[in-house]
């Protein structure tokens, strides 16, 4: 759990110099279609990248220095349009009761899944509205009643404030798209959280998808991918969820270490995004037609026992 900010500061370097780079090629090219290729690594810097930024500085691991954390905690909130102080509360509500139905408020696949909005998902569309819906209803002074159920009533003029304080940005942003006749300054704040969002939406939804709902051990409900070293960089190393979970005070940059030293007492790691949906679409099929199955995760023979929650049936998945 040591904390140390050099491997934060190279990544966040690395991370926010790529994107200024992207972005200034794709205005130079504008409105050429040579700028797409830029523009849609741009987007997935921005509104992928931003998801993974906003998760570890939110847990305040990334770096040791705190102000730090809250510099880039607060602007991936911004660019993934999520009230800084409410995701906060939320999120420790999901770690709290992960998976665990009606309490769970950031799970991206609870069952019974909507076949729509899965799909939809990917595009950042639906995910997006409801940010933008919940901006407004934020600004105008009000929380949405879950929200009111896990932010302290003493967080909530900060709630309205910054949700007010996000809203004249992207007001602004889109008053300088009218006024010079171009979605340019859109294509830089704004639109990126959609058209980039299929990335953290493919990995999000391998965190829990398809595994036990209302079990507190996490890995019987959550899922470790061994991936390529491009979409870690972008996830930050969350694919390491089950170690995550267990140990949230772990800084990302740990984490692969921390997998090698407990992996004899979690289930196998997934060795491949593509391996992971293989295993995980077909339940997801059957839980899209009310049938109610998981996948059954196999812990070591030396692994700590768990409780048999025998409500659902369980999936034996090939290797």
């Amino acid at each position: 759990m040591k904390r140390e900010d050099g491997p934060a500061i190279r990544d966040t370097a690395i991370y926010y110099g790529a994107m200024m780079l992207l972005a200034g090629i794709g205005i130079a090219l504008w409105p050429s279609w040579w700028s797409a290729p830029f523009w849609l690594a741009y987007g997935v810097l921005y509104g992928s990248g931003g998801d993974s930024r906003w998760h570890e500085c939110g847990h305040g691991t990334a770096f040791k220095t705190p102000w730090m954390n809250a510099v880039v905690y607060n602007i991936a909130s911004f660019m993934m349009m999520r009230n800084a102080v409410t995701w906060q509360w939320g999120h420790a509500r999901h770690h709290t009761e992960t998976t665990i139905v009606g309490r769970d408020p950031q799970i991206a696949l609870m069952a019974p899944p909507a076949a729509r909005r899965l799909a939809f998902n990917f595009i950042g569309i639906p995910d997006a509205y409801a940010a933008f819906s919940r901006m407004l209803l934020n600004a105008s002074g009000r929380l949405d009643p879950q929200e009111a159920s896990f932010v302290p009533e003493t967080e909530h003029r900060k709630v309205i404030r910054l949700a007010r304080i996000w809203l004249s940005i992207y007001a602004a942003t889109a008053f300088a798209s009218l006024a010079f006749n171009s979605i340019l300054p859109l294509m830089v704040i704004g639109l990126p959280r959609i058209y980039g969002a299929w990335h953290h939406v493919m990995t999000g939804y391998l965190q829990h998808g398809g595994l036990r709902d209302n079990v507190l051990d996490h890995r019987l409900n959550t899922r470790t991918v061994l991936m390529n070293p491009i979409s870690r960089f972008i996830y930050w190393n969350m694919n390491y969820h089950i170690e995550h979970h267990l140990f949230p005070m772990v800084p990302y940059h740990r984490l692969p270490e921390l997998h090698e030293l407990i992996k004899n007492d979690l289930p196998a790691p997934n060795p491949s995004i593509w391996h992971a949906y293989r295993e995980m679409l077909p339940v997801l099929k059957r839980q899209l037609r009310g049938e109610e199955v998981f996948i059954e995760r196999k812990l070591p023979a030396n692994a700590h026992p768990f409780q048999e929650y025998p409500e659902a049936v369980p999936i034996n998945m090939p290797a």
